[in-house]
């Protein structure tokens, strides 16, 4: 062994690929060491890993760079992720080997992530991990003297935008334009557009703004507090993680101002030694969240209520002294308001209409509170046995683990009285002539529960490892078995993942590999005598650097090729039980035979039975090219997939005779049946650059990703081929193409196409009768861009000089479209007027040569102009300046020898700072929710 070692111990720092994307700089990994990565069921030498997987070192990485969610900004760290893994779908995450939730668990408990994109890599999983894995791995004890590390952080967070609304007198206006483009009288008058224009009474003539300083704080803060405590001796190794953070809000009066969000959560993880030839371990995690916040729907109200609605808030001393009745009325209220916000110092009382008799800014005061709490308490134990006795090199290992979560919701729901007002003069002055309560005050008091929910998560291995080394022969075997179960509330089923894997990985002088697997698995979905399956996977790898005719070339320090085809088996994409069973509708069609009531009712067959359904297959064959060059400076790795997914469910009716539907009664006999395919491939890279140049350290690192993907069969019967989504990318964007505006009425009676989608006026748009029938519809539908971008990638950059150091990340993604479809952009009927209606398209505006960037106002539903088309298309192309930070380490020699503290780190960041985007308004506003945000931080670490 010690020869062999020997022999490549040079090559052991050529496996800088592995480092890179570890996060780590080829400084920091100077030492030669043999670099160990977390994969399926094990940890082994970074450089014998042949599968596609890649590794972010979070312990290393928070040294330079604060977070506080696992996944943030993993695009710009690792290949291949850009929120899934090769555009696969929903990952499974895995922390310390069991299904659990990416966001419970903290950047500070983390030691490092596994991306495991390939199916070679997950293949021992089972299906649950056919979308691939994100292997999370807690921190752990070592053998050293007690070790504090205590953290405290101050972020402060600022809002990037929020939607711009039209203010009452310009909704007015345009609602009149609105309606006289239907043909419809106006609604408002101009005294009153005027009135509200000038802000003569603003409690008369309402214009209620939402997105003010009189509501909303300019920032929002979080603060948390870490506590770390490491070490351990010979026989007990422990780590433990004490944190907590809350976070405040926006919303700034009422019982807003007291919304928060908190989280408390503990971890302890510990090493046992039992034995020369016995070890354990044992970790457990507990976790309280709460979510305080107003029974008041302000920011969805932001997005709808039209500023003239009603005045939430309205003075007492309106009031005349002799009106005794509305005086009475007052008194007896429950909820009159001294000094809202955004109002002069006074009392007021809850203003209301018809219409509007409750609104967010009567909810905010009256309408009482509500806290989601979330409890998670999870526990995992295990044992690992030497069995050298039996056979040197074998162990065995088992580990078992219970999770439970709850949550419910606990409220104080109150109703309160309003009050609409007859507004009358005397004197020249407003005064409120009566008044009209809508509703009653109600408070009990009592708080109420609901939506409670429960998660329970069981899991299991046992597996058998061997691991040998005989001259240039280096194997690993393991034969384990892997299961878990999860108990949903409000879900009959159980999810489940069962299966029975053998790996062997072989390699020659660390020159030839050979990685084969199998994996038994099985799935309650499928009929008897359908429920197991084999998934096989083989990888090949050969490192070229270690052949005689690559030995002259000095500038090439390792270069290694991989290859690889799985066969996965999958109930994943299988969406519900029983599919394979037929259905019948115990009450069907209502028929007779004559018009008398002596009808009965069917029992119609909704769907034909299929014993045969079998499991969906991810065919995935693979190519990789790892290496390094330049004494290890530059490194790269390119990986090179083709993922094709057969036997999707489908229900072709076209394939089976006619008989077998029927119109009336609707009823068929058609079953799922094992048809789709589709076709993704695409490439992932990384590069990685490091230099030392005297005292400043460079750390740079690329990633990037590009896809494709294409339907390869599908069950569709279409009446024109360019309607078929078989051959079309699978996450196309169909729509109608928009040809502009129809300017007069000559032109859409002269309009060669007529639209299907109701009336069409002067400034609606007009499409492409793409089949020439005559007729605009959905069969004139064609691909207009991709949901998903084509290409997404990530950069970032370390400089660190002496006790400074410099990280930043960026982020991009291009050939990506999205459609304006929300509210704020597409407005008609009674919805809140944006500020893109100010270019809708008028008879003026067009005979005037005016720039029109909208189609014409209508309060009407307009199905023609917001059905889906490219009008309404945009691109998500965008590079974001994610994080800058800067960190200073004091010198250690700052610190005595009987000094409390080891050592101290003070740091700054910024993040989500820039956007650079042609559509960067439209991507930064949300509507209907609280903004985003940037932020800013300033922390402190200190080492005791």
């Amino acid at each position: 062994m010690n020869n062999i070692i020997s022999k490549y111990k040079g090559i052991l720092p050529l496996s800088l690929f592995a480092l890179f994307a570890q996060g780590v700089t080829a400084q920091e990994a100077a030492e030669p060491k043999a670099d160990t990565i977390n994969v399926a069921f094990r940890q082994t030498d970074a450089r014998d890993v042949i599968v596609p997987v890649s590794s972010v070192n979070v312990n290393e990485l928070m040294k330079k760079n604060y977070s506080t969610y696992s996944l943030d900004n993993m695009q710009a760290l690792t290949a291949g992720y850009n929120g899934q893994l090769w555009n696969q779908g929903d990952v499974l995450v895995l922390i310390d080997g069991v299904p659990r939730d990416a966001n419970n668990v903290l950047p500070t408990e983390i030691e490092d992530i596994t991306f495991m994109k390939g199916a070679s890599a997950v293949v021992l999983y089972g299906s649950r991990a056919s979308k691939g894995v994100i292997l999370i791995t807690t921190k752990r004890g070592t053998e050293s003297p007690l070790k504090v590390t205590a953290r405290a952080d101050y972020q402060m967070a600022v809002a990037k935008a929020y939607p711009t609304y039209l203010d009452g007198a310009q909704y007015m206006t345009l609602y009149n334009q609105a309606l006289a483009n239907d043909g419809l009288k106006p609604k408002y008058t101009d005294e009153d557009i005027y009135n509200t224009a000038i802000g003569l009474n603003p409690f008369r003539y309402p214009n209620q703004k939402f997105y003010t300083s009189d509501y909303l704080n300019k920032t929002k803060s979080r603060y948390d507090v870490t506590a770390e405590f490491q070490g351990g001796g010979k026989f007990a190794k422990f780590y433990t993680n004490v944190s907590y953070y809350r976070e405040g809000d926006f919303i700034s009066f009422g019982e807003g101002k007291n919304n928060y969000t908190d989280r408390l959560n503990v971890r302890g993880n510990i090493d046992l030694t039992l034995s020369d030839w016995a070890s354990g371990w044992v970790n457990a995690n507990a976790t309280y969240y709460n979510q305080h916040g107003s029974n008041s729907k302000f920011w969805d109200a932001a997005s709808k209520l039209r500023p003239n609605r009603v005045a939430p808030f309205i003075p007492v001393s309106y009031i005349d002294e002799m009106d005794a009745a509305s005086l009475a009325l007052i008194s007896n209220a429950r909820n009159v308001i001294t000094n809202p916000a955004g109002l002069p110092a006074g009392d007021y009382f809850l203003g209301a209409t018809q219409e509007d008799q409750t609104n967010a800014f009567a909810d905010m005061y009256a309408a009482g509170y509500n806290t989601w709490t979330s409890r998670q308490m999870q526990f995992d134990a295990g044992v690992k046995l030497d069995l050298k006795s039996i056979l040197q090199g074998l162990t065995f290992k088992t580990m078992f683990a219970v999770d439970y979560a709850t949550s419910y919701s606990t409220s104080l729901n109150d109703k309160y009285s309003t009050f609409g007002v007859n507004w009358t003069q005397a004197d020249g002055k407003d005064v409120i002539g009566s008044l009209t309560q809508f509703g009653k005050d109600e408070h009990t008091g009592t708080l109420n529960s609901s939506n409670s929910a429960e998660k329970q998560t069981l899991a299991w291995t046992g597996q058998f490892d061997y691991v040998s080394s005989f001259g240039d022969h280096n194997i690993h075997a393991t034969l384990v078995a892997n299961g878990y179960q999860q108990t949903i509330s409000g879900e009959y089923h159980k999810v489940s993942n069962a299966n029975l894997g053998l790996q062997v990985s072989y390699n020659l002088a660390h020159k030839y590999y050979v990685d084969l697997a199998a994996n038994a698995i099985h799935s309650a979905k499928l009929a008897e005598g359908h429920r197991q399956a084999i998934s096989p996977s083989v990888t090949l790898g050969w490192r070229l650097t270690e052949e005689e005719f690559m030995k002259d070339v000095d500038w090439l320090d390792d270069l290694r090729l991989t290859a690889g085809y799985t066969v996965l088996n999958q109930d994943l994409d299988i969406s519900e039980y029983y599919m394979y069973k037929n259905i019948f509708t115990a009450t069907g069609t209502w028929w007779g035979w004559s018009d008398s009531n002596n009808s009965i009712q069917t029992s119609d067959s909704q769907r034909g039975g299929n014993d045969e359904l079998t499991f969906i297959k991810r065919k995935e064959f693979s190519v990789g090219l790892n290496g390094a060059l330049l004494g290890n400076r530059l490194t790269f790795a390119v990986n090179y997939f083709n993922t094709v997914t057969d036997g999707l469910l489908a229900r072709p009716d076209y394939i089976y005779p006619s008989y077998m539907s029927t119109g009336w009664p609707v009823s068929t006999f058609v079953p799922y049946v094992n048809y789709g395919k589709n076709r993704r491939q695409g490439v992932d890279f990384a590069l990685g650059y490091n230099e030392k140049m005297g005292e400043l350290e460079l750390g740079a690192q690329l990633f990037g990703q590009t896809t494709t993907s294409k339907n390869l069969r599908v069950a569709e019967n279409v009446e024109w081929d360019y309607l078929r989504t078989e051959g079309k990318q699978t996450d196309a964007l169909w729509g109608l193409q928009c040809l502009g505006y129809y300017n007069s009425q000559d032109e859409i009676d002269n309009a060669e196409a007529k639209s299907s989608y109701g009336d069409v006026k002067p400034g609606d748009l007009k499409y492409k009768d793409q089949n020439g029938d005559g007729v605009i519809d959905s069969k004139d539908r064609v691909v207009l861009g991709r949901w998903s971008a084509k290409f997404t990638g990530g950069f970032n950059l370390t400089l660190k000089y002496k006790n400074f150091t410099l990280f930043t990340m960026l982020t991009g993604q291009f050939r990506g479209n999205a459609l304006k479809n929300d509210s704020y952009n597409q407005v008609y009927g009674e919805r809140k007027y944006s500020d893109v209606v100010l270019g809708a398209w008028t008879q003026q505006k067009y005979e005037n040569g005016e720039a029109i960037t909208y189609p014409r106002l209508t309060t009407q539903s307009s199905d023609n102009n917001f059905t889906t088309s490219d009008y309404w298309m945009y691109s998500t192309d965008r590079i974001d300046l994610q994080r800058v930070q800067l960190t200073y380490d004091f010198k250690k020699s700052l610190f005595g020898d009987k000094s409390i503290v080891k050592g101290l780190q003070v740091y700054a960041n910024g993040n989500s700072l820039l956007t650079i985007a042609g559509e960067r308004k439209q991507m930064e506003r949300n509507v209907g929710s609280s903004p985003q945000t940037r932020s800013f931080t300033l922390g402190a670490k200190v080492e005791f």
